[in-house]
């Protein structure tokens, strides 16, 4: 990727989605104080109006929201492909809502009032995250994108490769000659861009498995 396009992405935003505006507006003071960059909702229906999967840093959460709840704005996001990193925040008595926050995969959950050190961590910790999931994400879809560029007779071979199958295997189970199993499967390294059947294997795998473990 060039350098020069990641200098023009935006900052990562910590987005706090709160009713109460007394939250908000302590929070929106701490990490403006220490150099981050925050927006705040005061619901969860405002928050999906403006925000987008390109969107990059995390999210703080207030469990109880009025209209669309915290635990019903997590499962949203995750429809629409909005993969920020949840912090939920709960108040007393709220602990069996936050393990489901966290079941559905929210990364923590602090209890209000929440405190300033413990916040800071888990949002750098959760920023770092979400840095770590974008790049895999992009070079997942770079793999993806040159497996789309195979015929269908090389994702056949590739399928075989991957498999530890030798080329006069290959020719058998195809019904072609060795010959013409040779010729496909050049090809095909030389579109992916591979040398070995171990950088082949490696790049069938990130296309296909999320190496964060997520569903």
């Amino acid at each position: 990727m060039d350098p020069k396009h990641l200098l023009m992405e935006p900052p990562p935003t910590v987005f706090v989605v709160d009713d109460d505006a007394s939250t908000r507006g302590a929070i929106t003071f701490l990490l403006e104080s220490t150099g981050r960059r925050v927006e705040t909702f005061d619901s969860g229906e405002a928050f999906l109006e403006a925000c987008t999967p390109a969107r990059s840093g995390c999210l703080v959460l207030d469990l109880r929201l009025p209209g669309i709840s915290g635990l019903a704005l997590q499962e949203e996001l995750g429809r629409r492909g909005i993969g920020l990193p949840v912090i939920m925040m709960t108040g007393h008595g709220a602990v069996a809502h936050a393990v489901a926050a966290l079941q559905r995969g929210a990364i923590d959950f602090l209890e209000k009032p929440v405190d300033d050190t413990a916040l800071l961590e888990r949002i750098d910790r959760a920023v770092t995250l979400d840095a770590e999931r974008r790049r895999h994400d992009a070079v997942r879809r770079a793999c993806a994108a040159r497996i789309d560029r195979l015929s269908r007779r090389e994702r056949e071979v590739l399928a075989l490769v991957v498999a530890g199958k030798a080329n006069k295997v290959m020719a058998w189970e195809l019904g072609i000659s060795q010959k013409t199993v040779e010729t496909h499967r050049a090809r095909m390294m030389s579109k992916l861009q591979v040398s070995s059947v171990a950088d082949l294997v490696r790049l069938e795998w990130l296309a296909l498995h999320d190496p964060l473990g997520r569903r």
